[in-house]
């Protein structure tokens, strides 16, 4: 090709791409240039040791094993110690941290969020209600003695907030019952024998024995009760304590002492002088022996009360089959107080019979084919005892036919006789330990069983406490503030509020004042705090000197406020007030602790008193009045909306429902 031509052509490729194409091609391929070795061939040899730097020392990951070392034997350490918690402390330990932890998280809560706009919760009302649950949720989880707890904070709940009322009035739900192997240990611990031995029952139908049920009748916090007729025909309620209580009441109260101490220092409220006490009682209430020693000593004093002998009835004790943790007693067949129906339907047995067991009458015994059917079911929900509901009728539609105004005065007698007059007080009369019977009169006689927890009145607080009711009714403010300043009570009026169920209109007011001033424009909120701030410091006044104050009022106060719930949840039949107030000042007559003298200066103001207490007749009739024509619910119910308002002012919800016993 001539050079001119080949300048064209590569011109014209050049100018179409391909040129450059190529150019690009050309350089991607791989060299073909070969390169000599210019030195002299060595064979591979290693490096001397010498020559080679200093070795790295090897990863050991230490931390890590160390970190995984210590969760292993903080494993296995707490799976031993809850193993042998609830092996051998029926898991106390357990109990214990978990109370210790949920009181740390409901302290610092409250710390945080107490205040009129919390910054973790959309209010104080949602934070009542957070923490009701938590306590609620602890309570339920520990069982036992916590329940016990739970339901002596449940019958004071009236002064909590509305959420802590709601949730608390779960607290009287039954408790699970424990099984049966369990309750033949605890005889077996306490007898050294067994249940068949202890009480000549037979569980494989034996004619020549007694019969017991395996299954409880009822199961409370710390005991069960189970029916067995012996086999000289006496039928008995054996309360049987759940056995792993005597492991748990020492650290359960231990755990009380200390969460109530910190609850003490933290909130600078004045608790824990009262736990002592408290602790005490709640103690004493695990004893059965105590117990029967109780009912023994009510049962003389009902015996020697001619106002009261044949209207109440005390269940027999039988000594030689009771002990620490089991007490057997006579089985009492009524009506509870709460089967409102039961007692005022009307009577379908004949006129001159009573309700079955009435004033100890024998019980018939139960059908041999049904021990026997019941027995080759092999079955632990025995139902041996006959139910003996012949006076209901054959419609089921009948009842005792009984006055609620006679059982309940029947009942506020029997209270105030053991307040003012003996000074030995029973202090959880809630419905389900009072039972109804018919005598063959038509009169009710009432039973009063679960004498474990009293307290004692010694004779110079009684007679104090009886001068103070009277001044009470009577406006006597300087024998009430002489009284009270006595006490270490600094304020009288709320005090004497609190006493009555209703506002006490006498005194000056100075604690309540106190409490409502400054209050007026806020916003809700901000209202609403301050009153609960400022009604601690109300409760403080009115507590004044702790080491003063007598700590029986404690107990004393839960009885009449559980009577007045009985009283109210009947329809308010009787006038609470005057009966309790008549019995104080009779009781400085005829109390055998004063001296002549004394009597007699007290008779002559007693008969006065009786003229004064007919001005509480006028209200009580009043209010009935009113009732009957369904504008009212009755005395106890204005009483209460009295103290709603004016425990309002105080930024306290007084709730209804907690006043039913």
């Amino acid at each position: 090709m001539s050079p001119s031509v080949k300048f064209l052509c590569t011109r014209r490729l050049r100018k179409s791409g391909i040129i450059s194409f190529l150019s690009a091609a050309k350089n991607l391929q791989p060299s073909s240039k070969r390169c000599l070795q210019t030195q002299r061939f060595q064979a591979f040899a290693p490096p001397p040791p010498s020559s080679l730097p200093k070795a790295a020392p090897p990863k050991t990951y230490r931390r890590i094993r160390k970190w995984t070392w210590r969760l292993v034997y903080l494993s296995v350490g707490t799976g031993m110690i809850w193993g042998i918690d609830k092996q051998f402390y029926a898991s106390s330990l357990t109990r214990s941290a978990r109370t210790f932890g949920l009181g740390l998280i409901v302290a610092i809560d409250y710390k945080i969020n107490f205040r009129a706009h919390p910054p973790l919760a959309k209010s104080i009302a949602a934070l009542h209600a957070r923490n009701a649950e938590r306590l609620y949720e602890l309570l339920r989880a520990n069982g036992g003695l916590y329940l016990k707890i739970g339901q002596a904070i449940a019958m004071q709940s009236a002064v909590l907030p509305p959420e802590f009322q709601k949730m608390f009035s779960k607290m009287f739900d039954d408790a699970p019952q424990n099984s049966w192997k369990d309750v033949e240990q605890v005889i077996k611990e306490d007898f050294g024998k067994s249940p068949e031995e202890v009480f000549g029952v037979s569980f494989d139908g034996n004619p020549d024995m007694g019969v017991m049920e395996r299954t409880a009748r009822a199961s409370a916090s710390v005991a069960q009760v189970h029916w067995a007729r012996l086999k000289d025909g006496r039928e008995v309620a054996i309360k049987v304590q759940k056995r792993e209580i005597a492991s748990q009441v020492g650290w359960d109260l231990w755990a009380f002492k200390v969460v109530t101490w910190i609850y003490t220092k933290t909130f600078d409220l004045p608790l824990y002088t009262l736990v002592p006490y408290i602790t005490e009682r709640l103690f004493l209430e695990t004893d059965f022996e105590n117990e029967a020693d109780n009912s023994e000593r009510m049962a003389k004093l009902v015996a020697g009360e001619s106002r009261l002998n044949g209207r109440v009835y005390i269940p027999k004790v039988y000594r030689e089959l009771s002990s620490k943790r089991v007490m057997t007693a006579e089985w009492i067949e009524g009506v509870r107080l709460w089967d409102k129906d039961s007692l005022t339907r009307p009577w379908k047995g004949s006129s001159r019979q009573g309700s079955p067991g009435c004033k100890g009458a024998p019980l018939d015994p139960p059908s041999p084919e049904l021990v026997l059917q019941t027995i080759y079911k092999s079955t632990t929900e025995e139902r041996l005892k006959p139910e003996r509901d012949w006076w209901k009728g054959k419609d089921g539609k009948g009842g005792l036919g009984l006055s609620s105004k006679e059982v309940m005065t029947t009942m506020v007698d029997l209270f105030s006789a053991q307040m003012f007059l003996w000074g030995w007080v029973h202090c959880d009369p809630h419905p389900g330990n009072i039972f109804i019977r018919r005598l063959p009169s038509g009169k009710p006689e009432l039973v009063l069983i679960d004498h474990g927890l009293y307290i004692h009145m010694k004779p110079e607080f009684r007679h104090q406490y009886s001068l103070f009711w009277k001044s009470l009714m009577t406006f006597d403010n300087k024998t009430l503030g002489d009284i009270v300043q006595s006490w270490g009570i600094n304020n009288a009026d709320i005090f004497a509020s609190a006493t009555l169920m209703r506002p006490y209109s006498g005194g000056d007011n100075t604690v309540s004042g106190e409490i409502k001033k400054g209050l007026t424009g806020k916003q809700q909120a901000e209202r609403a705090f301050e009153m609960q701030q400022k009604m601690r410091k109300g409760i403080k006044s009115i507590l004044g000197d702790e080491k003063k104050w007598p700590q029986e009022l404690i107990f004393i106060g839960r009885n009449l406020r559980i009577v007045q719930g009985n009283n109210q949840f009947l329809g308010s039949p009787v006038n609470r007030i005057k009966i309790t107030g008549n019995w104080a000042s009779r009781s400085l007559v005829e109390s055998p602790d004063l001296s002549f003298g004394e009597k007699a200066k007290n008779y002559g103001r007693h008969l006065i008193f009786k003229f004064v207490l007919f001005s509480t007749d006028v209200v009580f009739y009043a209010s009935k009045i009113r009732q009957f024509f369904g504008i009212g619910g009755g005395m106890e119910d204005e009483l209460e909306e009295q103290m709603k308002h004016m425990a309002k002012d105080f930024g306290v919800e007084l709730n209804h429902s907690v006043f039913k016993g």
